[in-house]
């Protein structure tokens, strides 16, 4: 059940109206609703890991309050690796067993012993990174004793299988949900009215623009090898914004229903495509992914305490890590790798905590060099998205190559019959929007929120058939 369903435009009132109106009385009630709902829409994707989600709550709620009643430092550490291990366990299974096995079995062919690997044959559960990071978070939160542990299983429960955020994020933590979910919610008019616009401002993010990008980049990127310099390069940039209209769009959404049910959930994107320099981009794109690996990764590493060597070394492994939980595929590990590099002097050079503020313009000097610093920021992450789209690293490299050796900037017709160029109007009249409204959660509140509204919804209805392209790209991670 996608958020852009018909199914889920049955689903979504329906709870709405049985939250406020029947299961209103009391915390529990709102509570327990919220939780068969959640149970409900996991399941429609593949009933059979539901179990797997139960078995992951129950393990770390059980866990974290063995950890918080243990009476000796061995035993803390003893229910604390069990957590952590099965987690990371079920995680490897599903979602890396089969790649570093076929990856063992290529390096022993490669040195003359053939092989032919045992691989599962299991499909990846959908958010299954999601919500294992929510678990982990938490129980790693009681070990360190930086929070109790939830003795409400319902209330726990509800934390970690929240619909909204299931199985796309963003990253929640405990101490934000939790004290959430604790208390009964009262509604708000002027909240659920935010919601509102900003569920409708995601819907347009992937129906109007990352949904229509995909339809040219996926043409592009599926035959690059017929496409000249400029196609290749426009892919390239269609793919930069289906991925952003695609992964932020879903992240509005999800705040904007949440608010729905009286519930704030995390900021996951801020504009991230306005931003300076590298150091900036990953402050502003999947925020929730971005301070779990710095709070339960990169500090614990030693963060930014020691010297110069620790502080790479440091960096390195957070960018690896985070470009291997998007997918087991050496294009994610390169990609990672190559923000890794982006990133490496701003660090060298003191300068990757500058630019904390949102940008802004004037007509001085000094604009001009902030709107190439944001243009070069973007080029840069425009090639880096070439390997997180590309199959393999092979085929990357090669699309980059005939960008820079090809030389023709002529327009082509794809297999559609339309200039791939024609989308450009598009995402500019996007970024036009993006701009204006970079100091706002989305652009439809304020004066005129109804014409605005008006004009979304007349986008959605004339471009919400026009591609087939209907899944998030997320749902894989």
């Amino acid at each position: 059940m996608f958020f852009n369903s018909f199914s889920f435009a049955l689903f979504l009132p329906i709870v709405f109206v049985l939250y406020w109106f029947v299961f209103n009385k009391t915390k529990s009630s709102q509570n327990a609703l919220l939780i068969i709902a959640s149970y409900y829409f996991y399941s429609c994707w593949d009933w059979r890991f539901l179990f797997l989600l139960v078995f992951s709550t129950f393990l770390d709620y059980y866990t974290g309050i063995r950890i918080e009643k243990a009476k000796t430092e061995a035993s803390r550490k003893f229910w604390f690796w069990l957590s952590i291990s099965v987690n990371l366990g079920f995680l490897g299974i599903f979602k890396y067993y089969n790649f570093f096995a076929d990856s063992f079995s290529q390096l022993l062919n490669g040195i003359g012993l053939q092989t032919s690997p045992l691989l599962l044959n299991v499909v990846l559960p959908v958010g299954i990174s999601f919500y294992t990071f929510h678990g982990l978070s938490y129980v790693i939160d009681i070990y360190h004793k930086r929070i109790k542990a939830e003795y409400n299983f319902v209330d726990y429960s509800l934390f970690v299988s929240y619909f909204p955020l299931l199985v796309a994020g963003p990253i929640e933590r405990a101490t934000h949900l939790l004290p959430q979910v604790k208390v009964k919610r009262s509604f708000d008019f002027d909240k659920a009215k935010e919601g509102v616009h900003q569920f409708i401002w995601g819907l347009v993010k992937k129906v109007v623009v990352a949904d229509t990008c995909a339809t040219y980049a996926n043409a592009i990127f599926d035959n690059y090898e017929s496409m000249n310099s400029l196609s290749l390069l426009l892919g390239a940039v269609y793919f930069a914004f289906q991925i952003y209209g695609d992964f932020s769009g879903y992240s509005d959404m999800a705040l904007g229903m949440s608010k729905l049910f009286g519930i704030d959930l995390l900021r996951n994107f801020n504009y991230p495509y306005f931003s300076r320099d590298i150091a900036e981009f990953w402050r502003r794109w999947h925020i929730s992914l971005s301070s779990w690996f710095r709070d339960y990764l990169y500090i614990p590493l030693g963060g930014s305490s020691g010297g110069m060597a620790m502080k790479i070394r440091n960096t390195f492994i957070i960018f690896l890590v985070s470009g291997f939980w998007h997918g087991a595929n050496w294009t994610f590990i390169a990609w990672g790798f190559i923000n890794a590099l982006y990133f490496l002097p701003l660090l060298l050079l003191k300068r990757n905590r500058s630019n904390m503020e949102m940008v802004s313009l004037r007509w001085d000097f000094n604009s001009v060099s902030v709107f190439f610093s944001m243009l070069s920021t973007f080029a840069i992450t425009c090639l880096a998205w070439v390997f997180f789209r590309a199959k393999s690293i092979g085929d990357a490299f090669d699309y980059i190559s005939r960008i820079f050796t090809n030389g023709i900037f002529q327009g082509q017709y794809l297999e559609h019959e339309r200039y791939n160029y024609e989308n450009l109007l598009l995402v500019f009249v996007f970024i036009v929007v993006e701009w204006n409204s970079r100091r706002q959660v989305e652009p439809i509140s304020g004066k005129y929120s109804m014409l605005k509204l008006a004009l979304c919804m007349l986008a959605i209805i004339a471009l919400g058939t026009y591609s087939d392209y209907k899944e998030f790209i997320y749902f894989q991670f």
